[in-house]
């Protein structure tokens, strides 16, 4: 691709939407959104580069016998410590059985048996079976490869990879265009603006804002700082989820061994052969994920170590896993004979742009999916395999909304942001970015490696980094900072050791703009004497 020519606007793009991130919300949001035309920006190869397709477990969906929209939407509002929106994961349950049924007519091979009928699969906090899975692990590249082969039919749609975006042009308090640059370009001349009557983020998540993650470089938190320099309110940014049950053999992402094993029977010990997760919850190794987390950490930081011991699998485990099996055996870990270590990693943020049930956010012509959102479905700590499903319930709502509500903008508009006329300011303000994709990560003050602590140093609050290029980023990070360091209690995803316990006056979501987080931070950082705060984001 040349370097910031205006050719790489496709023909008309005005006339439709740009939909940012090409993981499964925003690949599903462009495919419900034919034959409108949709450009979608990738800053990889479209499939690579997405959590969705490194999503081992499945998908959840209440479709089993005796099982209902009810009974899934009460385990997730269970599973939420409190902050669940009750009627958008009712709502979100209810779409499932349409959903599954769109993927399954995309060539998703859900697991089935002899008799072909969809099998489903048990996992932490589910009351039931209600999970579908893909030769046992893979469900996520399963649906992927359906949903990216499928996009690249659509002749309405229009993929861009090696394009990044660095910001929105906003014009009369609307969304009205992306500005773009290839991957990894810094200078203002390499940059364009792509013109459209709506905007999409679905940018995924930030868990590279954390020493160790499960995610894939690309995950850096970019869509929300770019949706809250246009204005976005961003709600409950403190709570990230650390899957409990991580690899750690020292990979950078740290290879995931899915939820599903123990739903399996794989049990977790320490080093003296202990199940310590009966004591601590009456599920045991199928408690939330936030217990869970919180009681492998303080094993792994007592010395007595982590492990999973799949051998109650059986010998089946090889065919049942194989993308665990190889990452293992890669490793010279063979999960069949033996036990093989783990630790908690930062895995899936809740919180994000703030959006209705039509993934609107609150700046307009912005719309926004995937887990880029916080939509009120996952609360304080999001039930396991729900975030696939929310991908495509919220992107086909994105497309319908779009679709049948959509302003068309005034010609003269459109014309003006195509030429360049139209300001980038205050909303495209160039900063730094790294040559190439940014590998580094927000360490908290005080963390271990592996660690899901971050703590704010008695002499000044602040986040540290190990490079400060990558501005939007840094962004993020400070929405998580923020929000964490204003929930003075312990509830779900955040922990903290000052503040052990909940406090129901602070059974509510946070919602701040970067006006708010900015505040925040200059408020804690002035403290003459705060206290030391041991904060535990995990779940």
């Amino acid at each position: 691709m040349n370097n910031g020519s205006t050719s790489l606007v496709p023909n008309n793009a005005a006339d439709g939407v740009v939909v940012v991130g090409a993981g499964l919300a925003g690949l599903f949001t462009a495919l419900k959104l034919a034959p409108l035309k949709v450009t979608v920006i990738s800053p990889a190869p479209i499939g690579e580069g997405a959590s969705s397709a490194w999503a081992q477990a499945g998908i959840a969906a209440a479709l089993s016998e005796g099982d209902t929209p009810e009974d899934h939407a009460a385990d997730t509002v269970r599973a939420g410590a409190g902050l669940v929106d009750e009627a958008v994961a009712l709502l979100m349950a209810r779409e499932a059985r349409a959903r599954i049924e769109d993927l399954l007519q995309y060539g998703v091979p859900f697991d089935k048996d002899l008799e072909g009928r969809l099998t489903f699969g048990h996992e932490a906090a589910h009351r039931t079976n209600r999970i579908l899975h893909v030769k046992g692990d893979r469900a996520g590249r399963a649906i992927m490869g359906a949903i990216t082969a499928a996009v690249r039919k659509t002749p309405s749609i229009t993929v861009l990879e090696g394009v990044a975006a660095r910001d929105l042009v906003v014009r009369n308090g609307r969304a009205q265009g992306v500005v773009l640059a290839p991957t990894g370009e810094d200078s203002q001349t390499h940059t364009f603006v792509l013109p459209t009557r709506a905007v999409v983020l679905a940018t995924g998540g930030a868990g590279h804002i954390y020493s160790v993650t499960t995610n894939p470089v690309e995950a850096r938190g970019e869509g929300v700082a770019i949706a809250a320099r246009a204005g976005a309110v961003i709600a409950d940014a403190e709570f990230v989820q650390f899957h409990p049950t991580a690899i750690d053999i020292g990979r950078d992402p740290a290879p995931l061994a899915t939820e599903a094993l123990r739903g399996a029977g794989a049990l977790l010990i320490n080093r003296k052969g202990e199940r310590f997760m009966r004591a601590v919850h009456e599920d045991a190794e199928l408690g939330p994920r936030d217990v869970v987390a919180r009681a492998v950490h303080r094993e792994v930081v007592g010395g007595r170590g982590a492990f999973l011991d799949c051998r109650p699998i059986g010998p089946g485990i090889a065919e049942e896993f194989p993308t665990v099996v190889s990452t293992c055996r890669s490793a010279g870990i063979d999960p069949g004979a033996r036990t093989h270590p783990r630790a908690p990693a930062a895995h899936y943020h809740m919180g994000g742009i703030l959006v209705d049930v039509q993934g609107r956010s609150t700046v307009d012509g912005l719309w926004a999916c995937g887990e880029v959102t916080s939509t009120g479905a996952h609360g304080a700590n999001r039930l396991a395999s729900n975030s696939l499903l929310e991908a495509v319930v919220f992107g086909a709502r994105v497309a319908e909304d779009i679709a049948t509500a959509l302003p068309p903008l005034p010609p003269q508009t459109l014309q003006a942001v195509a030429r360049g006329s139209v300001p980038a300011q205050p909303n495209a303000r160039r900063s730094g970015r790294c040559a190439r994709p940014c590998r580094q990560k927000w360490a908290w003050s005080g963390t271990r490696k592996g660690s899901p602590k971050r703590s704010a140093p008695s002499s000044r609050w602040s986040a540290t980094t190990r490079a400060t290029r990558n501005l939007r980023t840094a962004r993020h990070a400070k929405f998580v900072a923020a929000a964490a360091f204003a929930r003075t209690e312990s509830r779900g995803a955040n922990f903290r050791s000052d503040y052990p316990g909940p406090d129901e006056a602070q059974a509510h979501r946070s919602m701040w703009t970067l006006k708010d987080a900015d505040a925040i931070a200059r408020e804690a950082a002035g403290i003459a004497s705060p206290p030391r705060l041991r904060i535990v984001s995990q779940g």
